[in-house]
């Protein structure tokens, strides 16, 4: 059975962008705010196989330059200084 939830001290801009996602998507605030909701918490289980498609589809639509193993162990250690 759903369950009320009141929500107090919603920053502005926070609620100015859910009523224009609601807008956007056609929908009431309180269904824009359990569609945000659902999709920050519920986990859609993706396949290894679809998650390696949409990796090796990222991959491929980088412009120019492949990114090597050394590369991105850069990268993500420019993040730790």
């Amino acid at each position: 059975m759903p369950t009320n939830l009141t929500l107090k001290n919603v920053p502005d801009e926070v609620y100015e962008r859910l009523k224009a996602s609601a807008l956007a998507h056609r929908r009431s605030l309180n269904s824009e705010a359990i569609v945000c909701l659902e999709t920050m918490l519920v986990a859609r289980r993706v396949s290894v196989s679809e998650r390696l498609t949409r990796a090796r589809a990222l991959r491929a639509a980088l412009p120019g330059r492949k990114f090597r193993a050394d590369d991105i162990d850069a990268f993500k250690g420019e993040g730790r200084r």
